[in-house]
Formats: C-alpha cells, sequence, structure tokens
C-alpha cells in the first residue's frame, strides 16, 4: 500500500490513540482459523490443570495488585491460587508472539471481531482471546488487560509517583504519602528496576520523536521531567542492532511486545512467586462470582475457558481468604454482583462508588519540522501544568505507525473529580456504568487547551484540530475506583463486613493518581495493604 494512503486509513486513527472504538462482541465459539493461531503461538493451546478445589487463598487477577499479593503471601508460607482469565503469553526475540496495532488480528483483542477506530475505517479478525479487552459503557469504552501479568503486559511502562499535594487531595488522608515514599514507592522501584530512559536509547533514530516533543515543551518553557520506566534498556538495544525482532523501538506496545522488552510481572513478581513453591498461577480461569459460606469460607464459581472461548468447565472452588485483584471494572463487578445478590449480604453502601477515569486524554499536535520522527515506545518525559486545572502530558508514540507522520502524541491526564457508580441489572445480571460525555469534554478540553499552547509557541506545522484528531477522552486505559479504601474497605484493603476479603487493586483508588500513571501506586499500595492483612 502507498504509504500516504496507509496514513490516511490507519495512521490518524493511531495519532488519535486508536481509542473512541467500536468493538463488536463476538460469540464465544470454536474459531475458524484456530490452527492459524495454533502455529503462532502453540503454547496457550498447552492443556491447562483445574486449580484446587480449596486453597488457604485465592487471588483473582494477576496484574500489579494481585501479584504483589501472591508474592507476599507465597513468602509468609500462605499458599495460594492466582485465577487469571487470559492465557499466559510466551516471549521470544523473533517470533511474532503479539499482533500490531497497525492491523491487529484476534491475538489483540479478546474476543471480538472487529475494531473501528475513528477514522471509520473497520478492521475484522476472527474472534480470539488476545491481551486487551474493551468494555463498553454509555459513554465511555474502558480499556483493560486479559493476560497473566495483566496491565504490565500491555501498558507503555511508565510509573511515576504523584506529587504529594495532589495525592493528598484525593486520597483525603486515608493513605499516608509519606509512608509510600519512604517505603513502598522505593521498593517497588527496586523490585521493577525502573530507571529513565538511558543516553543511548533517547539519541537513537526511533526515539526522534521524543527529542522533537521534548523541543517543542522547552520552546513553551516547561523543562521536561524524565519518567521512571519499566522497560529492559538491553532488549531494545537488540532491537537497534538487529539481534530480536523490533518491537518497542517500532511502535508495539498496547498489544504486547513479544520480545519481552517490558520488564513485565511474568519476569519478577509472578516469577518469584512461583518460584516458592507456594504459589500457583492458573491462565484460562474465568471468575463468575464469588460469596462467603456461614462458616467464613469463600465460594469463587471459575469458568475454565480455552484461547477460542469455549466454557471447558465450571466450577466452585473454596478458599479461607479472597484478595481481589481484577481490577476497577474486574473487581467491582464481583462485588457488586455479589451484594446485590445475597452472595456477600454485609458489603456496605459504598460499594460500587468512586469510578473515575484518571482524566485520561490522548492528544496530537504538530511536529514543528518534517525530520523523520520515529515512534519508539517507552516514554522519555512529561509535563506538568496548573494553568487551568492540573494536569500532566505524557511524550507519548504514535501505536502501529513506525515512519513519518509530522505529529507528535503525548498522553493526558488530568485531575479530574467526577465520579461514577457501578450499578446491577436484575433481568440481565450484569454490572453496568454511566459516564458523562460532558466530564469527557472538559478533560479534552483542559489538556488540548495546554497542547495548542506548546504548539503555537514551538511554530508547529500541521493543526489537527481541524481534522477533529487533536484530543479524543472518550476511552480509559487507567479505570479506578468502585471499592475504594476508607469507605468500602478500610484504609488497608479489607472489605468491611466480610472478615477475610481484601481488595489490592485500581478498585481501591478513588478515580485517579492525581495527574499520573496508576501502575507504581497500585503496586506500592498492594505492597502496604498485604503487610497490613498478613499482620491481621
Amino acid at each position: 500500500m502507498h504509504r500516504r494512503a496507509f496514513f490516511k486509513a490507519a495512521g490518524l486513527a493511531a495519532v488519535a490513540g486508536a481509542v473512541g472504538t467500536t468493538l463488536a462482541h463476538a460469540p464465544a465459539t470454536a474459531d475458524p482459523r484456530e490452527a492459524m493461531f495454533r502455529s503462532w503461538v502453540p503454547e496457550i493451546f498447552a492443556p491447562i490443570p483445574d486449580a484446587p478445589a480449596h486453597t488457604q487463598a485465592i487471588v483473582i487477577g494477576s496484574g500489579f495488585g494481585a501479584a504483589v499479593t501472591a508474592l507476599r503471601l507465597a513468602e509468609a508460607g500462605i499458599a495460594n491460587t492466582v485465577l487469571e482469565r487470559g492465557s499466559h503469553w510466551p516471549t521470544d526475540p523473533w517470533r511474532e508472539i503479539f499482533t500490531g496495532d497497525d492491523l491487529p488480528d484476534g491475538r489483540g483483542f479478546w474476543h471480538r471481531t472487529s475494531f473501528t477506530g475513528v477514522t471509520k475505517v473497520p478492521m475484522s479478525f476472527s474472534a480470539f482471546g488476545g491481551v486487551l479487552d474493551v468494555t463498553e459503557y454509555s459513554g465511555l469504552d474502558v480499556w483493560r488487560a486479559a493476560a497473566v501479568g495483566g496491565g504490565s503486559v500491555i501498558f507503555t511502562g511508565a510509573m511515576i509517583a504523584p506529587e504529594r499535594r495532589l495525592f493528598d487531595q484525593v486520597f483525603g488522608g486515608v493513605v499516608d504519602y509519606g509512608e509510600l515514599d519512604s517505603v513502598y514507592y522505593p521498593r517497588v522501584r527496586q523490585m521493577l528496576r525502573l530507571d529513565t530512559m538511558p543516553a543511548d536509547i533517547y539519541n537513537s533514530s526511533p526515539f526522534a520523536h521524543a527529542r522533537a516533543w521534548d523541543a517543542q515543551v522547552r520552546a513553551a518553557g516547561y523543562q521536561p521531567l524524565p519518567n521512571d520506566s519499566i522497560f529492559t534498556w538491553d532488549v531494545l538495544r537488540s532491537e537497534l542492532a538487529g539481534k530480536s525482532r523490533a518491537s518497542a523501538t517500532s511502535a508495539r506496545s498496547n498489544l504486547g511486545n513479544s520480545n519481552g522488552a517490558k520488564f513485565d510481572l511474568n519476569q519478577n513478581y509472578l516469577r518469584y512467586a512461583r518460584e516458592t513453591g507456594r504459589s500457583q498461577v492458573f491462565p484460562g480461569h474465568r471468575v463468575d462470582a464469588i460469596a462467603q459460606e456461614a462458616n467464613g469460607r469463600f465460594v469463587v464459581t471459575v469458568s475454565k475457558l480455552a484461547p477460542t472461548g469455549q466454557v471447558l468447565s465450571t466450577r466452585n472452588l473454596t478458599c479461607d481468604k479472597l484478595f481481589l485483584g481484577a481490577g476497577s471494572v474486574g473487581t467491582s463487578e464481583l462485588l457488586v454482583r455479589a451484594q446485590a445478590t445475597g452472595a456477600l449480604p454485609n458489603l456496605n453502601e459504598h460499594i460500587g462508588d468512586g469510578f473515575g477515569t484518571n482524566g485520561d486524554v490522548v492528544l496530537a499536535r504538530g511536529a514543528s519540522a518534517i525530520a523523520g520522527q520515529g515512534q519508539g515506545v517507552p516514554s522519555a518525559s512529561r509535563i506538568y501544568d496548573e494553568s487551568s486545572v492540573p494536569l500532566t502530558l505524557e511524550n507519548w508514540y504514535i501505536p502501529g505507525i513506525p515512519f513519518e507522520t509530522g505529529a507528535l502524541a503525548s498522553l493526558g491526564m488530568v485531575l479530574d473529580p467526577t465520579r461514577a457508580r457501578f450499578g446491577y441489572h436484575a433481568a440481565s445480571g450484569g454490572v453496568g456504568l454511566n459516564w458523562s460525555a460532558r466530564t469527557q469534554d472538559a478533560v479534552a478540553g483542559a489538556a488540548r487547551a495546554v497542547d495548542r499552547r506548546i504548539a503555537d509557541r514551538a511554530n508547529a506545522i500541521a493543526e489537527y484540530g481541524a481534522l477533529g484528531y487533536d484530543a479524543n477522552a472518550q476511552f480509559t486505559a487507567h479505570p479506578l475506583g468502585g471499592a475504594v479504601l476508607g469507605k468500602a474497605t478500610d484504609a488497608f484493603g479489607h472489605v468491611h463486613g466480610h472478615p477475610g476479603l481484601y481488595v489490592m487493586d485500581g478498585a481501591a483508588i478513588p478515580g485517579s493518581t492525581a495527574t499520573v500513571n496508576p501502575s507504581l501506586t497500585i503496586t506500592a499500595l498492594a505492597e502496604r495493604n498485604i503487610e497490613a492483612a498478613l499482620r491481621g
């Protein structure tokens, strides 16, 4: 395809972060192209053993909060079972394990058959259990992970602590920022080997866009702040040297990095937990319901899934302690449904409250020169602005388009106080959410104003506003809330009314992590809260 035609069809959608999308649901039937998926990634088709009928502790989910929980329980001598609906994807320096953002297939999305970006150019593919689930609510699409390792598989790697004053504004004194700053943030940084982008990576060709972004914000009077990142820089060096298939240096991240460029949870917390011999991770295990028996034991209803979506079996598992780490949406759905059906009758009135989007908005502004910007993934830097409302703009990349576009992308995170409540639909048994389009317009407007000011002062050569691609906030990649600390739980995630039940993930956070990516704070809070749980 001619480069210009390809950019028109796919590039503009990617400039907008491939958000504001419509994803069609597909029936969970055998995939007619299963043989192709088997040839690409045979590992995920290996027979999955059944999780044990009873364990001391069950951890639902395998993302940041869940992985911390599994490791620390195991280190304390508590046998635990980790249940994850998605597959355990391998890595390989040369194979294309994951699909790309440009022309995705079923490895990309969780049991969907089509993808239509903002250009209205549809992409169709076979239904399959890919790594990214888009949950559609009224007014909002929520992006969340479906893989062993959770969000660490599909995020762009930036792990940043918020400013104390903004953190305190959001958390209202329930969590001591000083404790996180002195103990738990440093612990996580060490566990995940976080550091800023080295000079040789920053100065390489794929990161010309990062250097151009920084030059523009400096021209507008900002000093870019370096971001801590989870990426393994030696893997990027291998890509640059031609010793590994290009991934993190060629605009691939949202749907996974095949060569393990991210130091994801499969390479640290989850691996260390398994190595203790007291923690087992079971992929393909979707949790449908939770309950507590009169004797205090928890009952977890689990459907075992094939990668193509078929339900292979459904069983009830039991445990003495239950830790919820399925993310804001997953954890909130389980709690809201359990409260409505009487399965957890003592949950309080705050269950389902406090959902927010972390103020997410993706932005595009014109470059100051056409100079081969490149599209390396790791985010080198960010700026902070409070000329109107507090917000961060983070240097981003254009997913799936590893060539010159004339655009520079940013991820904005606005300090937005809007919160919503998850609700139960008795007729369908589903859990829903209504989100105000007006709220998202306000979030987009605040970030757009800052981005336009930068473009004006840096003499950007293109204006994306006239095309409608300058700001899009009809999504969130950072869903937070639904079982908030100090309300639905105590200050350490112990759910009120049900001894032995804990929330260890983004559901515990009140809708925002104060203008930065949530992953570092979720992980640090999990470290803090599991310590409290183990103390009893």
